[in-house]
């Protein structure tokens, strides 16, 4: 199938879950959200990029949104995370990008969020930004993420559809040994239980065995977690080379935006479904995989505004919650594998080269266990 051609799973003909989309199948279904990529592939070795995530088009640190962050697996430098935890309130842009360049992107974030209209007197600056380790395709030691790099992706920020694939911070991720990126997805409660949405956009850079909506693609597709090494024990096979997939190291950020009136109490317990929603891809959370997710409630009646001291707010009442889990999972799931359909071959440093997943055989797959027609 050409790369220019790749199409979401959707698209092609695979639906996961029982909920419906938004409109746009995307984190941006969500009002007020916008998401901006810089993405750079410059010579032989730079292949990383910065990806913004806009919980509403104001100011932030004037207007800050309840979230929440959860840790599945804490290896990774999640910049901005403790505060979060402590006071529930997210206050700048939500940045990803590449391991190494966290300090430098966080810098820029604290320039651009001094330099709004009415933060002339800020003195303190919380910047969140998450990462995943794109070292393999990427130069990067070079750290190449520059402030204009940062400017560009917050200012371009839109709240239409979400580019996928290898761009901005997913520019040289690596999931389940293929090609992985940027993918998003939505989910769309009916009218009844309150016609809230909620969106997902992922960073995928993991391993594991690949399952596409139960589907055993990975060990179909003869790549997947320990392959080799289970070889090798049952002395199936010669070979030498270790596959990208075998430690399945790396790391995922998961972004979760809702419009539902939400505290970071509840966030939280979103934040933490999605993990499930992670492990239906088939994600092994090893040892080596910083597995995050960040989730924020862009509701205007639940947004902490600068010199209230007293406030008065509705939320949903737990017993609410249930259909929000379910939305958040399964466009976790659909969001990954998004990032993974849409995602194109890439070659990088030391003559590298990462394959796509290969669209062909994965839909022939899926025919073959009935997922596709």
């Amino acid at each position: 199938m050409p790369e220019n051609k790749r199409p979401r799973v959707r698209e092609a003909g695979l639906k996961i879950g029982i909920l419906p989309t938004g409109a746009l199948n995307s984190i941006t279904d969500v009002a007020g959200v916008k998401v901006g990529n810089t993405t750079l592939v410059r010579g032989e070795t730079i292949r990383t990029g910065v990806t913004a995530i806009l919980p509403h088009g104001g100011n932030l640190f004037a207007e800050k949104v309840p979230g929440a962050v959860f840790v599945g697996n804490g290896f990774g430098k999640l910049a901005g995370s403790t505060q979060v935890d402590e006071l529930g309130e997210i206050e700048t842009p939500i940045l990803l990008t590449s391991t190494l360049s966290v300090p430098r992107t966080a810098d820029f974030l604290i320039d651009y969020m001094l330099g709004l209209a009415g933060n002339e007197s800020v003195q303190s600056i919380n910047p969140l930004v998450a990462e995943t380790n794109d070292g393999f395709l990427n130069d990067i030691r070079g750290r190449h993420i520059t402030r204009d790099d940062v400017f560009a992706a917050l200012k371009n920020a839109q709240n239409q559809t979400v580019e996928e694939g290898s761009i901005g911070a997913g520019t040289g991720t690596i999931a389940f040994g293929w090609k992985g990126g940027i993918g998003t997805a939505s989910r769309k409660l009916p009218a009844s239980l309150g016609g809230y949405t909620v969106g997902v956009l992922v960073q995928t850079n993991f391993g594991g065995v690949l399952s596409i909506d139960g589907a055993p693609v990975g060990i179909e597709l003869g790549k997947y977690f320990l392959k080799d090494t289970l070889e090798k024990e049952n002395k199936t096979t010669s070979q030498t080379k270790t596959d990208l997939n075998d430690s399945a190291d790396g790391s995922i950020i998961i972004v979760i935006a809702t419009d539902a009136p939400l505290d970071a109490r509840q966030l939280k317990r979103m934040a933490a479904r999605s993990m499930s929603g992670l492990a239906r891809t088939g994600s092994a959370m090893t040892n080596g995989s910083g597995d995050y997710a960040i989730a924020f409630s862009s509701a205007p009646d639940v947004r902490v505004k600068a010199g209230e001291n007293l406030r008065t707010v509705k939320l949903l009442s737990n017993d609410a919650m249930s259909p929000l889990f379910l939305a958040v999972i399964e466009a976790t799931e659909e969001a990954i594998y998004n990032s993974l359909f849409r995602a194109v071959t890439m070659k990088g440093k030391e003559n590298r080269t990462v394959e796509a997943l290969p669209l062909d055989k994965t839909l022939e797959i899926l025919r073959k266990y009935n997922k596709i027609k």
